[in-house]
């Protein structure tokens, strides 16, 4: 069985503020959830991509300012990380039975009630936003709307399903080899986009490479390759529904149609020039207005204060769709917008 270990050291308390963290006994086994702020707010749970963590899947989207104030003025953030994905997690043991994408969503359930949670607000990337939708949708009164970023919600294709299973293979017998690590990198950023983020693709490399076990991410990847189409439950879906997708993500069409299956009138889709899949690292200020106008809807605001002069939030680099309230405020729509950064 290989082993993911490395001889690279990462000061992972300067790459993002770390919450107080809880090992949380479910059902389905041991999860790890980092509390960010003060319990007593609603409640926003993330979920990160396969083979990432909290700490890097949404270190961009907090360490933005505007995002941050946004955040953590309105949420008690609840960073839930899929089994034996955070730092130091141990390896599960090959008798543990595998996890199914529905299980995964069940055990959020179970997270929520350890914490005496109601209703909660969900930010997923990718793996994360399926299972989180898959979540919004066996458990309908326990979630207040949806921020997705770059989401998968049909079954995978037959070119993906083979290209996971020879990630799968090589994972099983050879830990985290070069060619996964190629593979998972190329579905995160897009390759002209590397060179523009060196920092961060060194980051995302290391942090495959030192920080994961490779058989943890063996058993998220197997669920994910299991996975069933949502079609059908995503017409039923009443919460409102944010979309970011980049431009160059390898899941844009998928995004893209995503929206169109949703209920018009609680969805809406912000396309994001110059970023892949990672929206939340690769281009955090992106995000920032559509969900402010997207948690206006909740009656939720971000503090009063200026925006730096070398912001993209200017107004004037803004397309005019994007902030319009008739598009992004109460009334939702499925909206395609292009941010230039």
């Amino acid at each position: 069985m290989g082993d993911s270990s490395g001889s690279v050291s990462i000061d992972m308390e300067a790459l993002s503020p770390r919450g107080q963290e809880h090992l949380v006994e479910t059902t389905y086994g041991p999860v790890c959830v980092a509390v960010c702020g003060d319990p007593d707010k609603p409640a926003l749970i993330t979920y990160p991509d396969l083979a990432l963590n909290y700490m890097f899947c949404f270190q961009g989207l907090l360490f933005c300012p505007e995002a941050s104030s946004l955040l953590l003025h309105n949420f008690c953030i609840y960073h839930i990380s899929p089994l034996g994905h955070e730092l130091g997690a141990p390896v599960i043991s090959v008798d543990a039975p595998l996890l199914s994408a529905d299980d995964l969503a069940d055990q959020i359930i179970e997270v929520l009630n350890y914490f005496g949670l109601g209703a909660v607000m969900c930010m997923g990337v990718t793996a994360g936003a399926y299972i989180l939708t898959l979540f919004a949708m066996k458990y309908r009164q326990r979630v207040l709307g949806l921020i997705l970023v770059s989401p998968l919600y049909q079954a995978p294709s037959w070119s993906e399903w083979l290209c996971n299973k020879v990630m799968s293979n090589l994972l099983y017998y050879y830990g985290m080899c070069g060619v996964v690590k190629e593979l998972l990198l190329k579905r995160k950023f897009v390759v002209m986009l590397k060179f523009q983020n060196q920092i961060l693709f060194k980051n995302a490399e290391e942090l495959l490479l030192c920080e994961r076990q490779s058989t943890n991410i063996w058993r998220f990847l197997e669920a994910i390759n299991g996975r069933v189409d949502l079609s059908e439950g995503l017409r039923k879906l009443q919460c409102r529904t944010l979309i970011f997708i980049g431009e160059s993500s390898c899941y844009h069409s998928e995004a893209v149609h995503m929206t169109t299956k949703l209920d018009r009138r609680y969805g809406a889709l912000v396309e994001v020039q110059g970023s892949g899949s990672l929206v939340t690292e690769e281009q955090p200020q992106a995000m920032v207005i559509p969900m402010e106008y997207f948690l206006m809807g909740y009656g939720l605001y971000r503090p009063t204060q200026s925006i730096s002069p070398r912001s993209p939030l200017s107004p004037t680099r803004i397309s005019p769709e994007l902030l319009s309230p008739e598009n992004m405020g109460l009334k939702l729509k499925p909206i395609k917008t292009r941010l230039s950064l």
